[in-house]
């Protein structure tokens, strides 16, 4: 068993929001590892970060994906740091990755001041151009499929991804 479609990519990037698209479209269950985390520890994901570091909060995140990859068989959506351990990275291979990519002037607009996300503390439109010049290489590398949904809407998004995967 493995997922129709995995949807990498930063915060920003629509991933939940296209996964759930997807899902009404394909009629298929959606599963967000980051929903998954937060239901099993029962913590918000800014409080892992916070009191139990991000360390921590990457180990969580590698279980849950782990999971997710072995137990799911709809429409999946991973973390924003997610593909940054090796590990994960293994896993992916070969399964239907579709990177959504999101420029840094669209990002920062969706993301807004960062509240709720720990690693954009200080200043925001610094800090996501660093993540999204850290990891786009990294998305690229595990992505099958790559879909720009700058000055797109989530349902344009969507049908680019259905079109892709058929």
């Amino acid at each position: 068993m493995s997922p129709r479609v995995v949807l990498v990519g930063p915060m920003g990037a629509g991933k939940t929001t296209v996964a759930g698209l997807l899902g009404d479209a394909w009629d298929l269950p959606v599963r967000d590892t980051d929903a998954d985390i937060e239901a099993t520890t029962g913590r918000e994901i800014s409080d892992i970060f916070v009191e139990s570091g991000e360390d921590h909060f990457r180990d969580l995140e590698a279980a849950a994906v782990t999971a997710a990859l072995a137990e799911h068989d709809g429409v999946l959506a991973l973390g924003g740091g997610a593909v940054l351990r090796p590990e994960t990275r293994e896993l992916l291979a070969g399964m239907p990755v579709v990177f959504l990519r999101v420029g840094l002037s669209d990002a920062v607009k969706r993301v807004g001041l960062g509240v709720g996300r720990p690693l954009l503390l200080g200043n925001v439109r610094a800090r996501i151009k660093a993540l999204l010049d850290e990891r786009t290489p990294v998305y690229e590398s595990v992505s099958a499929h790559t879909v720009d949904t700058d000055g797109r809407t989530a349902d344009e998004v969507a049908a680019e991804v259905r079109r892709l995967l058929g």
